[in-house]
């Protein structure tokens, strides 16, 4: 398997490099030199393959046999060991439902993916892997877990100070053994600017063996296209199938339209976010202009300059005709994203999340104006992650989970630091 810098396409590299480098030396992201169409007769037995058969015959494919079948099967029983179930809300809307894991998030699935990859290309290295992870609330709770004790690698997590939710913090910072937290006076943005610039940074490398976790890593992106499979396994086939998805770093949906490119029938996709709507105002008017992110009451999409808008593009050649004909946008605001948390509870008994309330709200306008089809929205986080906000606004009391309730009187431990890339380099120097 090869893989090429979105920023050249004659820096090309191997799995290996790619997964445990991240991001290319000229600040590009890896991309696959082919997307291969899978078998007629994979989809023929789509129905009758576990989520686990599913994940080995997709990564077997990307892969090109780069890893041993007895290896690769290894790393989907041990990424794939919860559902990711399909409910039924409407006649016409269904929810792919990825809070199934231990971290009560969609992440969970690429975060475990992520860690078995790279444990198995860092067997015999002389260096500890040091995996540098900037987070706007999900990812950094799903990598914790993914790999929380992992022999001879540590975890390092950015976070923006005041911008995640009590219990998502939580989960960053009390487990405590090789995972490490930092919380940084900033965005998201300025949280993954500053890991950008560390595995560019010279000084930095010599001393470390640095990593990524976050989806500018393919080896978030790989497994994140799974789960798209097992959902059209799950849905209705009378009408076109449109998955909608909410967005903040557009890895979740990078990974689709993977999965379309080989070979899934997927209709369109519907690209939801919150006010930090670069992408969806880029389908419109052919203009991308990166933002300051917005703080929200949806705050894992609150991202301005979304890395894996550069993959999306990729995947059609810069043409913007023929991204928006598998591609819409829609947003809306948090005022919005709450009258549709509450409508839904008290019509569906359903209760969303603020990131799922947004899929759901967009699934409704985009049938507005296509009703022949059904919508499949993914609801990317257990509503009690958003404790606060959820029961604040459907005036109801919400169980929230063990694995997670568990934390709430476990001890926040994390080193403060503002973004200045200087000090962040500086703190990275003395620790060692």
């Amino acid at each position: 398997m090869k893989l090429y810098s979105t920023n050249d396409t004659n820096n090309v590299v191997d799995l290996k490099t790619a997964v445990l480098k991240s991001l290319a030396s000229d600040r590009g992201l890896y991309m696959p030199q082919f997307i291969p169409k899978l078998k007629e007769s994979f989809f023929n037995t789509l129905d009758t393959q576990s989520f686990q058969e599913i994940a080995f015959q997709v990564s077997a494919a990307l892969m090109e046999n780069y890893i041993s079948a007895n290896d690769l099967m290894k790393v989907c029983r041990d990424t794939i060991q919860f559902t990711a179930p399909v409910k039924h809300i409407t006649n016409n809307i269904s929810t792919l439902e990825l809070f199934h894991g231990p971290s009560l998030a969609f992440k969970d699935f690429g975060a475990r993916y992520m860690a078995s990859l790279m444990s198995h290309f860092n067997k015999g290295a002389d260096k500890k892997l040091t995996i540098l992870v900037a987070t706007s609330g999900d990812t950094g709770g799903a990598v914790a877990a993914g790999f929380y004790k992992v022999p001879n690698v540590e975890v390092i997590i950015l976070y923006p100070s005041g911008r995640v939710s009590p219990l998502q913090e939580k989960q960053l910072t009390a487990l405590g053994e090789n995972i490490e937290a930092l919380e940084i006076d900033g965005s998201f943005d300025d949280c993954q600017s500053l890991v950008k610039s560390a595995f560019l940074d010279d000084d930095l490398n010599r001393v470390y063996a640095l990593s990524s976790a976050n989806s500018i890593n393919i080896a978030r992106l790989i497994p994140q296209s799974f789960y798209y499979f097992e959902a059209f396994k799950q849905l209705p086939k009378n009408k076109p199938i449109v998955f909608c998805v909410p967005s903040g770093n557009f890895g979740n949906l990078t990974a689709g339209l993977i999965a379309k490119k080989m070979g899934l029938p997927v209709h369109q996709f519907i690209a939801a976010t919150n006010l930090n709507n670069v992408v969806p105002q880029y389908l419109k008017s052919g203009k991308f202009l990166p933002m300051e992110s917005i703080a929200t009451i949806s705050n894992a999409m609150d991202v301005g300059n979304p890395s894996n808008f550069q993959r999306m593009l990729k995947l059609y050649q810069d043409d913007w005709n023929a991204l928006t004909q598998d591609v819409v946008g829609y947003f809306c605001d948090d005022q919005t994203t709450r009258s549709t948390m509450l409508k839904t509870y008290t019509n569906h008994r359903y209760v969303l999340d603020p990131h799922g309330a947004i899929g759901f709200k967009a699934a409704e306008d985009y049938l507005a104006h296509h009703p022949n089809t059904h919508v499949c929205f993914l609801e990317t986080a257990h509503p009690s992650k958003f404790l606060d906000v959820v029961e604040n606004t459907i005036k109801s009391k919400i169980k929230v989970p063990q694995r997670l309730a568990r934390l709430e009187n476990e001890k926040k431990v994390a080193t403060q630091l503002d973004k200045n890339f200087g000090n962040f380099k500086s703190f990275l120097l003395t620790r060692k």
